[in-house]
């Protein structure tokens, strides 16, 4: 941090705050001995997604546990375990460091997290995702998911 009266670059943090959505960091310049206050910001990346149809919108957190909520109706996962899932894969998708994804996925990741914890809620899920268009492709997922057993 470069000090804003002598111009030198080194400064110790005297005090680090959270404010808001910034954090304050008090510092002190190594060479004149000034102090001064710094705010630092979280830099965050937009997340695009392409869709089947190649339009483009921003990643709605909301869009994927609402489906992930419908998938798994009356089933025994409580909201708890679904933001968790919904954290995992935003996480997973902010640390590849690309600025858009396809639907497809993030639709691969969650089905990939609902196998793992329910396999009513995983089908549920997959047969609105992946939009079986008839009982034999519907039959042909459920005899995957059986071979996996």
């Amino acid at each position: 941090m470069k000090c804003p009266f002598c111009g030198y670059e080194e400064t110790k943090v005297i005090d680090s705050r959270p404010t808001d959505e910034k954090i304050r960091r008090r510092r002190e310049c190594l060479n004149c001995e000034k102090r001064f206050t710094t705010y630092e910001v979280v830099e965050t990346m937009p997340l695009v997604v392409i869709k089947k149809d190649k339009s483009r919108e921003m990643f709605d957190r909301n869009k994927l546990m609402n489906g992930l909520v419908r998938a798994c109706e009356k089933r025994p996962i409580s909201v708890e375990m679904l933001d968790n899932i919904v954290n995992d894969i935003e996480t997973q998708l902010l640390n590849m460091l690309e600025r858009e994804v396809s639907s497809y996925q993030i639709g691969e990741m969650a089905m990939q997290k609902l196998k793992k914890i329910d396999e009513v809620a995983y089908v549920r899920f997959a047969s609105v995702y992946r939009q079986f268009a008839d009982i034999n492709s519907f039959m042909d997922e459920l005899k995957v998911l059986l071979k996996e057993k």
